[in-house]
């Protein structure tokens, strides 16, 4: 499924949560939390946007709409809700 985001909004791929700590204990599914960073993935026709698809990205914890595409969770962003881009 392909979708194209409108106006001044961002589809990102969130990243997935770390499976295991750093000093190697596994984190169980229902304790993970979700990280507030991914990689753009379409961004829609406003010149306003700073990102380009491929970014990786920092975004708002409590900011945008999730949604399921080809079974990976994707968010729509609008421009504002990104705080970062990560180098």
């Amino acid at each position: 499924m392909t979708i194209q985001p409108l106006g001044d909004r961002v589809l990102v791929k969130i990243s997935e949560s770390e499976s295991k700590t750093k000093s190697g204990l596994y984190i169980p599914d229902n304790t993970k939390e979700k990280k507030n960073q991914g990689q753009v993935v379409a961004v829609g026709s406003s010149e306003d946007i700073k990102v380009k698809v491929g970014d990786t990205v920092l975004y708002d914890k409590y900011s945008g709409s999730v949604y399921t595409i080809d079974e990976e969770e994707h968010i729509i962003l609008r421009n504002d809700d990104i705080l970062a881009i990560i180098k």
